[in-house]
């Protein structure tokens, strides 16, 4: 069967291939994008529907209604989920009434919710989804009354009957999504029934739980680490806090030493907490806590740990000292050979200055931002310029934030050599650098200057091979002293992100790299080679591949810096964030190892990441 399929297989990937570089393209590309939704094939017209929603422009929206009406299910949830991502008003409900496809129904219940404006028969459309007969289409009509509160909660106010609807189908209905989205929707209204609320601290599912605890704003002993992050802050006593410090969970532990600092509670606890804390992190979350809560407690410990063997740690003492304006240890932090604690120690003098001739963009930004107001920028304009022209000249686009803090040091002194410099930067390839070097130049000069570049380069994509060789494929993290995680690659919905990101990964390029950013209950972040948040692990911005990909507990998503702006970063999820939904790509969801997942901290290494093919062929979803 497999070896019949092949010659059809041979004329769709080409056609494949052309729809996915005119979506790479974004504007450029929409002409192709257009025609190929007039394609015979199913397949290709899916494909150019989610490529267009992909360009969220709402001008595009009238390329995309007719296939509301095609025959495939596949092409009008394709078109439907694009209409969300276009944010397109439009009035759905003629086609829900007609639509058979509970998943494809879902899709447009979503895309009523994300309308902007929003229809004056979107919320009324949207309650009534919430009894639709099937479970996936209640889901969806969930979702789009959760972005429908949310994003227009300034404008309008909800109609008393959206929230019964909303308690009624709490009761009605134990799936756990729908019970998240729709006490999430009942968080924008600000809604706290109590019964909805009581009945959720019982759920099967922690998630449901935790957002009880929250809308009811009550502590509750429970077995998930998930509840008792948010839990902890609503417990009753200072005493009570200092016992839950010995948390087994590392989140819990961090979350709840932002309680005791937000109580200003007895600084014992916190003291203990910064000798004797399982990692780096806590230690210094700790520490930063004291220096809240007890000033003079942290002061007199701070010579003492300046010479901590943790950089996460070291980096957290320079932060505390910064806070107490204690110079002597910043005098060796500011120097140490770990960039990010020399960036959170770094604060005037030579130090900013030598700090300019570092390779690490985290440093860079740091120095180049405290510059600001700074005696010595004139004088020392030369070294300024120095640094933004090496890192003009190494091309990396994913430079970016060190690049614009330098520019924008250049453009506050007023020295006419540097317009040359200014001129030049109208046609660098990062359309951000050009748009302040125009700023800059139009306030020295008095005339208008205009950026000859306004939108960012494309980056290549991999080869067809390449992304067809990973149909199927899984990636196994194996995090140092942690265990393993096995995910599922998302070559479907985001085939250049899964194949840049098992490029990197067979190249070694993610091995030693470690998790720097733990926010309980949000997110896991890693993959930086300066383990930070402006070090990028691609030279160039990674496109968005938006769509229907969930930010649910587990899946794996691309950081950005804005549209279209991926560095390579990876993020975890630790919770359903929602809100991240058709903002973030997500590339992969995790198949064993949430375990593991949670026990990641600051510091975790990533030992190696390994990327397994399929050795069956795999049947397309579309």
């Amino acid at each position: 069967m497999w070896l019949l399929l092949l010659p059809l297989l041979a004329q769709q990937v080409p056609a494949e291939r052309s729809v996915l570089e005119a979506e790479h393209a974004r504007a450029a590309g929409v002409s192709a994008l257009v025609r190929a939704t007039a394609s015979g094939n199913p397949r290709i017209q899916a494909l150019a529907a989610r490529g267009l929603g992909r360009t969220e422009n709402v001008a595009h929206r009238d390329a995309l209604l007719p296939l509301l009406s095609a025959a495939s299910p596949a092409v009008r949830a394709a078109a439907a989920s694009a209409l969300a991502q276009l944010r397109a008003p439009f009035s759905y409900a003629s086609a829900i009434g007609v639509e058979r496809n509970a998943g494809v129904r879902a899709n447009l219940f979503e895309a009523i919710g994300r309308a902007s404006p929003a229809t004056d028969d979107a919320e009324l459309a949207l309650v009534r989804g919430l009894r639709d007969a099937v479970l996936e289409a209640r889901v969806g009509a969930a979702r789009g009354l959760e972005a429908f509160l949310r994003l227009n909660r300034r404008e309008r106010r909800a109609m008393p009957g959206t929230l019964t609807a909303l308690h009624a189908a709490f009761t009605a209905d134990r799936d756990p999504s729908l019970r998240t989205l729709i006490l999430l929707a009942m968080s924008a209204t600000r809604d706290a029934d109590a019964t909805t609320l009581e009945t959720a601290l019982t759920d099967a599912s922690p998630q449901v739980r935790r957002l009880g605890v929250i809308g009811l704003q009550r502590f509750v002993v429970d077995t998930s680490a998930i509840v008792r992050v948010d839990a902890y802050r609503y417990s009753a006593s200072c005493a009570e806090l200092a016992t839950a410090l010995r948390d087994p969970s590392d989140q819990v532990v961090l979350a709840v030493i932002g309680y005791v600092k937000e109580r200003a509670c007895p600084s014992g606890p916190l003291a203990d907490m910064v000798s004797l804390g399982r990692n780096g992190e806590q230690r210094g979350t700790a520490l930063l806590a004291l220096a809240t809560v007890d000033s003079a407690r942290a002061r007199a410990a701070l010579p003492a740990l300046a010479r901590d063997t943790s950089w996460q740690f070291r980096a957290a003492v320079a932060q505390a000292a910064v806070m107490l304006k204690e110079t002597a240890p910043l005098q060796l932090l500011a120097r140490d050979p770990n960039p990010n604690v020399a960036a959170a120690g770094v604060i005037a003098g030579p130090d900013l200055l030598a700090a300019l001739r570092s390779d690490h963009a985290g440093l860079l930004l740091t120095a180049a931002t405290r510059l600001a107001g700074a005696p010595e920028l004139a004088t020392q304009l030369g070294r300024v310029v120095g640094a933004f022209n090496r890192l003009t000249a190494d091309g990396s686009m994913t430079m970016r934030d060190a690049r614009v803090a330098l520019l924008t040091r250049i453009g506050e002194v007023s020295d006419t050599t540097t317009n040359g410099l200014l001129r030049d930067a109208l046609h660098d390839r990062d359309p951000a650098i050009a748009a302040l070097a125009a700023t800059i130049l139009s306030s020295r000069t008095g005339s208008v200057a205009t950026p000859a570049t306004t939108t960012l380069p494309i980056p290549p994509i991999p080869p067809a091979s390449v992304i067809a060789g990973l149909v199927g494929a899984q990636a196994r993290i194996t995090m140092k002293g942690l265990g393993t995680m096995t995910l599922d690659l998302l070559t479907d919905e985001a085939p250049v992100t899964v194949a840049v990101f098992a490029q990197l990964a067979e190249s070694g390029q993610y091995n030693g790299l470690t998790f720097h950013r733990i926010v309980p209950n949000f997110v896991l972040q890693g993959g930086s080679p300066g383990a930070d948040e402006y070090d990028g692990r691609t030279r160039e911005f990674m496109r968005d591949e938006l769509g229907t990909a969930r930010n649910a507990r587990g899946t794996i998503g691309i950081s950005t810096r804005g549209r279209d702006t991926g560095d390579g970063q990876i993020y975890f999820n630790v919770i359903d964030n929602v809100r991240l939904d058709r903002d973030y790509t997500v590339m992969a969801t995790m198949r064993r190892g949430l375990d593991v997942m949670d026990r990641i901290v600051s510091g975790s290494v990533i030992e190696r990441i390994e990327i397994i093919r399929a050795t069956r062929p795999v049947t397309r979803t579309r």
